[in-house]
Order: structure tokens, then C-alpha cells, then sequence
């Protein structure tokens, strides 16, 4: 989802990782967080924090990744009102026990599946959307019953200390913390015992914080990242697929955990293909993208040089202009990259896309399905079957037909991982469950207490086979 931070920051005096966890811990077990009036409360508490905070949340994130107001509005801000609302209009329904089917052999009964909190977590949010991707599981976390320890990333400092006042504002320190600093604090927030962990990062991190879950047994919700592959047939329309493609690589520099990763395309349409990239960005950015508002930066020194040294592979078909002082990189297509460069082998997270030959769609197929599963594929052609083809016989956390990145947004769906790309999922619904325990419950009246399940079991052979 995000590339990590190997940068090492001490331990503010004050924090007690141990004494928060038994803070909220304390809060939990007084089941103060269980009724939907708790529930509602919180979420509209977050939704006016929410409201106050935007104009500072919005000069943030301009602060800290050059996003320009609309752009951050669209991908970050207005995204969690739409969640709020979704939450705060659905919650009762998410609460109420599921309805499932007894079998002849245990009725009278009913069948129902309880939503119990899981009680005090921990979400570890990434930099490249330090809002939308903090404010987004702490939804969920609220809607659920649960308490919620917030750490956000450090490499996004404008945006953290904007959260921190905001929610120490909005909540106790027992119902909703958040904790700033680097990686120290990170560890030490892993040390601890919780009920679950909510981590967006990338891989290599999420297997840190595996690792450590795994020493309390505690489940986590990984949402991690990879190479989200574009798969172009023939028959796709090239001027359309360009622009979106354009449109979800650029997005954000380039970092964003579903960005297209790379293109395969026949080799045929890969010189056309390429000047509408091109084309694109000039109407999206202008003649000069360097002097574009709607254009951001590469959020630190250190991953502008990672893109720099990911920008060496392969020939430059258009862009890699850059600026190292302002953390500027142009948008930029490469192609002919070897397969085993470290280009082709590592998430990007930068505005660079690899234009791959690939003559078919068997090939394509194979391809993908060669490699780590993807966060998201994307299947381009006017033939339905074609994509259908694809999105069967391919798999990935999710996946779009004729466009990139849009399933983010779509209500009714889990967002998430499967692979190395992550697991679990959120979003609407999904969030309340993720942290949730779905609770399998049985009611049986003491009525009919039929004895054909009580031993002596001699000669009920037959009975068995015909009602279970």
C-alpha cells in the first residue's frame, strides 16, 4: 500500500504503550461501547471533528504531498463524509443479529450470527493518504463498539499533528488515542496486546506487524500493496484507455496503493499508446507539469531517490524531468525495461509506468498469474468476454473493467488484499465486520427434546442418514 519508513524516532517521555492499552481496556470492559446510541454518538462526534478540522486537514495535505485542494477533496476528505454518512445511516441494521437456517435434526431453533466488538485496537495508517486512509478504519472501529489507538505515519507530519488535535479534541484518550512518532513507537505499540490490528503500509512492514500480532494470537487486517497490472487488448478504445490510465497512475505523483503498475499491451499499439499518455497529461497538467497545482511531489527525499534509481531501467518514452530540491518528478512512461530490473520486480510508488509488449491476452494472463497476486487489476477491451476472461481466470484484491482505481469508491464493495497484497478488507459494511467477531448462536426452546441424538445410537444408523 505505502513503501516503509526505515527512519528511527525516539519514544516521546510521556508515552506508555502498556498503560493506553489498559486505558481503553478498562473503558471497553465497562461495555459502555456496546448500544447503537454509544455508536451513533461517536460517529457524529468524528463527523463535526471532521467539519471543523477540513480547512486544516486540506492545507495539510497540501503541506505535506502538494495536493491541491479539489484532488484532496476527491480522494481523501469528501470520500470520508460519504463514510460517515454510509455508517451513521446503516449501523443499526450492521448490529442486528443475522438470520441463518436451522436443520431438521436440531429444530425448533433459531439460527443467528451476533456482531460482538472486538474490543481495543490498534490502526497504523500509511503517508501517501494520511487522512483518508486513518479516518477510514477508525469508522469502522466506532460503528463496530470498539476503541481505536490511531498511529500515523511520521513521513506525513503536517497531516499527523492535524489528526492528533483533531481527535484528542473530539475524544477521550479511553475511547479514541493518537500516538505520533517513527518507527520506535511503532514497535512498541506492536509489543502490546490488542484485539486487533488495522495496518496499510507495504509488504515488507506487514510482515513486522504479522509477526508480532502473531504473538498474541491477535488478527489483523493487512492491506498491503504490489504490482497492479493493465492488461490492453486490441479491440480496446486506445484514446479512452489512455486518459484513464493517465488519470490513476499520475494521481497523487504516482503513490497510490492502486495505481496501475505497469501496462502490457501488443507491441503494435504501444507507440500510439504511449504519445496518448503523453497527450493526457499535457491536458491534464498543462505544457509545464512542474508549475501545475494539480500535480504533487514525491513525499520525501529519500523515496524521490528510490523513483530515481526505479527511472534507470529501461528507455524513457516521454517525462523524467525531476527536481530533488522540491521533490519534483514528472510524469513518465518507460519502456523496454528488462523484466528482472528492479523496476519490473518492485511496487513503484511513483509516477513512472513500464509499457510491457505483450502480444495476447494468453500472455498477459500468464503474466500476471506468474507473479505475486496484485492489489487490483485492469482489463481494457470492447469485447465483454475478453475481460471477462481476464477477471476469471486472474486473481487480485480487486479489479476494474475499461477503467483504474474507481472500485475504491464504490459502495457495497470490501476494498482489501489477497496474497501479498493483503488480507481482510473495509469499506461500508465490511468495516463494521472487520472489526467485528461474527458470533454463530443457536436459540432452542426446551420443547421437543427428541431423543434420536441421545445414545443408545444402535439401529438409528438409518434415521441418521435420512434427517442429517
Amino acid at each position: 500500500m505505502t513503501q516503509g519508513s526505515s527512519r528511527l524516532a525516539a519514544v516521546p517521555p510521556s508515552f506508555d504503550a502498556k498503560a493506553l492499552v489498559e486505558k481503553q481496556r478498562a473503558r471497553f470492559e465497562t461495555r459502555a461501547t456496546l448500544p447503537l446510541a454509544w455508536r451513533r454518538e461517536q460517529l457524529q462526534v468524528l463527523e463535526r471533528a471532521a467539519r471543523k478540522y477540513e480547512a486544516e486537514i486540506l492545507a495539510a495535505l497540501q503541506s505535506d504531498l502538494s495536493k491541491s485542494p479539489e484532488e484532496a477533496y476527491l480522494t481523501e476528505v469528501g470520500s470520508i463524509y460519504g463514510e460517515l454518512k454510509d455508517a451513521l445511516k446503516n449501523v443499526k441494521a450492521w448490529m442486528a443479529p443475522r438470520k441463518g437456517a436451522a436443520p431438521l435434526a436440531i429444530q425448533p431453533a433459531r439460527v443467528l450470527q451476533y456482531s460482538d466488538p472486538l474490543g481495543v485496537t490498534l490502526i497504523i495508517s500509511p503517508w501517501n493518504y494520511p487522512y483518508q486512509l486513518a479516518i477510514a478504519p477508525l469508522i469502522g472501529a466506532l460503528a463496530a463498539g470498539c476503541t481505536a489507538v490511531l498511529k500515523p505515519s511520521e513521513l506525513s507530519p503536517a497531516t499527523s499533528a492535524v489528526l492528533s488535535r483533531m481527535l484528542r479534541e473530539a475524544f477521550p484518550e479511553d475511547v479514541v488515542a493518537v500516538v505520533e512518532g517513527g518507527a520506535e513507537v511503532s514497535r512498541a505499540l506492536l509489543d502490546e496486546r490488542w484485539d486487533l490490528i488495522f495496518f496499510t503500509g507495504g509488504p515488507q512492514v506487514g510482515r513486522v506487524v504479522a509477526e508480532a500480532a502473531a504473538k498474541h494470537l491477535t488478527p489483523t487486517v493487512l492491506e498491503l500493496g504490489g504490482k497492479s497490472p493493465c492488461i490492453i487488448d486490441k479491440s480496446a478504445d486506445l484514446e479512452v484507455t489512455a486518459r484513464r490510465i493517465a488519470w490513476g497512475k499520475y494521481l497523487n505523483a504516482g503513490q497510490t496503493c492502486i495505481a496501475p503498475d505497469y501496462v502490457l499491451i501488443p507491441p503494435e499499439l504501444k507507440g500510439r499508446f504511449t504519445e496518448l499518455v503523453q497527450k493526457a497529461v499535457t491536458d491534464f497538467y498543462g505544457a509545464n507539469t512542474r508549475e501545475s497545482r494539480d500535480y504533487g511531489r514525491i513525499i520525501s527525499s529519500r523515496h524521490f531517490e528510490r523513483v530515481s534509481k526505479l527511472a534507470q531501467d529501461g528507455t524513457v518514452a516521454f517525462g523524467g524531468e525531476r527536481d530533488a530540491d522540491s521533490r519534483f518528478f514528472a510524469p513518465t512512461v518507460i519502456t523496454d525495461a528488462p523484466l528482472s530490473s528492479p523496476l519490473m520486480q518492485e511496487e513503484i510508488f511513483g509516477p513512472l509506468l513500464p509499457v510491457v509488449d505483450c502480444p495476447s491476452i494468453d500472455e498477459a494472463i500468464r503474466f500476471v498469474r506468474a507473479r505475486p497476486k496484485p492489489l487490483a487489476l485492469y482489463t481494457f477491451s470492447k469485447d465483454a468476454a475478453v475481460n471477462e476472461r481476464v477477471l476469471t481466470e486472474t486473481s487480485s484484491g480487486g479489479a476494474v473493467a475499461n477503467d483504474v482505481c474507481v472500485h475504491f469508491a464504490a459502495k457495497g464493495l470490501s476494498f482489501g488484499g489477497v496474497g501479498e497484497s493483503g488480507t481482510g478488507g473495509y469499506h461500508g459494511q465490511a468495516s463494521f465486520d472487520a472489526f467485528s467477531h461474527r458470533k454463530g448462536v443457536v436459540k432452542r426452546p426446551f420443547l421437543l427434546d427428541m431423543k434420536l441424538r441421545y445414545p443408545p445410537y444402535t439401529g438409528k444408523l438409518g434415521l441418521f442418514k435420512r434427517f442429517l
